[in-house]
């Protein structure tokens, strides 16, 4: 698949000396949606600026769709929308109005069909005519999404775009972000909600002190860094392990009727049978098992904690 960002070793030091991007190097394939993950001053907003030529870059080169940000600049810009943390909308102005201002800022032709069907699917017509100052937190969100997707670009930058907004909504946006995936657009998300990379993303990219520190599928990721655990619920609680028990590393609960089987996702043969026939043998005797697989969250946790 092609790439539609290429990102070849982009640094940022700020005039503080702060060091807020190292060597990022990252390719973003065309149609795909890609979960950017870090924690809190990773470098995630810094990295998107640049590509959308909010910030100068420090060092390195960014291409969207072959043109480049800095020689390149109106062509690139087109093709990208962006929607910010920051509500960031024009308070007395309309709905309406707010998507039309924003086509015509990039040259667009005006194309009244167009703004009906995107605030059709953001379910924005009927606060059309409204002005944006009278509308709720999680309705301004949609007008940015709007605003962003009023030029018609190839790709879709949102960071962070369901901050502060309820459930329901959340999970429109996730409907949203699914159907302009299908209809062709690339989508760069990042999010404090690993619920939201895990319910969407294609591939996951991870940055923790301005470094990537990995890139991979989604699936593969999880089947590569996951790891399952077997619950045994026991007939009769254990005031320890049995010693011909040893080799499996078991955790007894606090109460000691419950033991805990922690193995690797990727192993061959993982040791449950063995493990329960052992149980057997030494005695122990158990109502019921359940088994659980890691996250995403806590997948991307022991990544950031490996990092020195």
């Amino acid at each position: 698949m092609s790439s539609v960002i290429s990102i070849a070793g982009v640094s940022k030091t700020y005039a503080t000396g702060f060091t807020a991007l190292k060597d990022i190097s990252l390719d973003i394939r065309r149609g795909e949606i890609f979960a950017l993950l870090g924690p809190n001053g990773a470098g995630k907003t810094t990295l998107i600026s640049i590509v959308c030529g909010i910030v100068n870059r420090s060092g390195g080169t960014v291409t969207v769709d072959g043109h480049d940000i800095s020689s390149d600049y109106r062509a690139a810009r087109g093709l990208i929308g962006l929607v910010p943390q920051e509500l960031t909308v024009e308070a007395f102005e309309t709905v309406r109005n707010a998507l039309s201002f924003s086509r015509g800022l990039f040259g667009k032709p005006a194309d009244p069909a167009f703004v009906e069907q995107v605030l059709k699917d953001l379910s924005l017509w009927d606060k059309r005519d409204s002005k944006i100052i009278t509308l709720s937190g999680g309705m301004k969100r949609r007008v940015m999404i709007g605003k962003a997707l009023a030029h018609e670009p190839k790709v879709l930058f949102l960071d962070e775009p369901t901050a502060g907004v309820d459930v329901e909504l959340r999970k429109d946006m996730w409907a949203l972000v699914r159907r302009l995936r299908d209809s062709g657009v690339t989508i760069i998300l990042t999010t404090h909600y690993i619920e939201e990379a895990e319910e969407m993303a294609d591939r996951v990219g991870v940055i923790n002190k301005g470094e990537i520190i990995l890139v991979e599928d989604k699936t593969e990721l999880m089947r590569k860094l996951g790891r399952k655990q077997l619950v045994v619920e026991l007939r009769s609680a254990l005031d320890t392990i049995p010693e011909q028990l040893s080799q499996y590393g078991l955790e007894l609960s606090p109460g000691g009727d419950a033991l805990t089987y922690t193995y690797d996702n990727q192993a061959d043969r993982p040791g449950v049978a063995s493990l329960l026939r052992d149980l057997e043998a030494a005695g122990v005797q158990f109502r019921d098992i359940d088994t659980k697989a890691s996250s995403l969250e806590e997948i991307f946790v022991s990544l950031v904690r490996k990092e020195p």
